[in-house]
């Protein structure tokens, strides 16, 4: 068990990889896109929603693929490795070789399709790894995973805006970073792909009909939805409703390395007090700090700072503990988790894409202009606090309610 549980730093960096290709890239390549070539928010929306509509399709197929090629899934994750680092240069290190807005759609293509394939594969891998741990396996897995996760997130994410003091093109110098990342990342990990003695898989009727499976997707696509739109409108929100241009970077540390902090602890105080009361305390804590984040101005960014705190610990909890509790049911209901984690894989990023699709062209029919020295009228910067705001404390009470009526003791 001593020699399993050294291995955990290894699902740690890979998790950091993933990371560093989902949330940041909602943060930056849209912005990236509409400052360096002209691309519309509108039409950047609608590219990003017609992604996920692809990954309607795409995730639960990519799982089954995982399924079909797991003896082989060594294999297959390098391929998926050096997929997604060549895809990130192309996003943001080569000068369009199309129109930006197809170059755009191509490039994320790549980088979604790899990021789920690498997703799938890896939370499927955890459950097998949870099964050799002593004690709560998969809370202590999602301790280092979800920690590395987040850490990766906090790079990712400042990472483009700390290059810029150093480097003309910080993109391209965070898309080499990213390269330099996914080597590492395949090369720690490449002796943990063994899925020997697994369970044959039960395909994805064995998922959707569970009652307690079905109702963890629901709450897992209703509870990330704040974050998706937090996420899209951050950059923005700094910039334009706080008018603190420059603090972007500062204040994406503070949030993510909260959430870093914070995920160990959320999982130590779930065993303890159980994963129900713990995540909804994180919930509750989540709908304060956005409703404080109403009633800020421009030059409040010492007190946003503060709910950046605040916000990104209850992301800790939100990251660390909803993927334990569905791994642990795929283990008794889909044990390969292939096919569980292709759907998890869909909820988690279609709740981005929706978010994208619907607040970006809402902003720019109100008037809404990014930079530092646009003008914009006080219509479509209140419309830009209650959608940053308002909607993620609504959709987080949602999410409460669903969880409240929800008996984990299932799992």
């Amino acid at each position: 068990m001593t020699a399993v549980a050294d291995r955990l730093p290894a699902y740690s960096l890979f998790a950091a990889l993933l990371a560093a290709a989902g949330l940041p890239i909602y943060i930056h390549a849209p912005k990236f896109y509409l400052d360096q070539y002209g691309v519309s928010l509108a039409a950047l929306g609608a590219v990003l929603f017609g992604l996920r509509l692809l990954d309607v399709v795409q995730d639960p197929l990519l799982g089954r693929l995982s399924e079909r090629w797991r003896d082989h899934r060594a294999q297959a994750v390098t391929i998926a490795c050096v997929i997604i680092a060549l895809a990130m240069l192309a996003l943001f290190a080569v000068p369009p070789l199309l129109p930006p807005l197809v170059w755009f759609g191509l490039t994320l293509t790549l980088v979604f399709s790899a990021f789920s394939f690498l997703t799938i594969n890896f939370y499927a891998q955890g459950v097998i790894k949870a099964a050799q741990l002593p004690g709560q396996g998969h809370l202590q897995l999602a301790r280092w995973r979800e920690t590395g996760a987040l850490t990766g997130v906090c790079i990712a994410a400042v990472a483009p805006v700390a290059l810029g003091v150093a480097m003309a093109q910080p993109f391209a110098g965070f898309a080499l970073g990213f390269t330099v990342l996914a080597v590492c990342a395949a090369w720690a990990m490449r002796r943990e792909w063994s899925t020997a003695g697994l369970a044959a898989s039960t395909g994805f009727a064995a998922v959707l009909s569970d009652p307690l499976a079905r109702r963890l997707l629901l709450i897992a696509l209703v509870n990330a939805a704040p974050v998706a739109v937090t996420s899209s409108l951050f950059l923005f929100f700094v910039e334009s409703r706080l008018e603190a241009p420059g603090l972007e970077g500062p204040l994406l540390l503070i949030f993510f390395l909260s959430a870093a902090l914070a995920a160990p602890v959320w999982g130590i105080l779930a065993e303890r007090f159980g994963e129900k009361d713990v995540l909804v305390l994180a919930m509750v804590l989540a709908i304060a700090s956005f409703a404080l984040a109403f009633t800020l101005g421009p030059g409040d960014w010492v007190l946003f700072a503060a709910i950046c705190v605040a916000s990104g610990a209850t992301l800790g909890a939100d990251l660390t503990l909803l993927p334990a509790i569905f791994a642990r049911r795929m283990s008794h209901v889909s044990p390969s988790a292939s096919e569980g984690f292709g759907l998890w894989s869909f909820v988690s990023k279609f709740t981005l894409a929706f978010a994208a699709v619907s607040l970006l062209p809402m902003l720019e029919t109100a008037g809404f202009q990014s930079g530092a020295g646009a003008q914009n009228s006080p219509e479509a910067l209140n419309l830009l606090t209650v959608l940053y705001a308002a909607v993620p404390c609504a959709l987080k009470l949602i999410a409460i309610l669903l969880l409240a009526v929800t008996n984990l003791k299932e799992v």
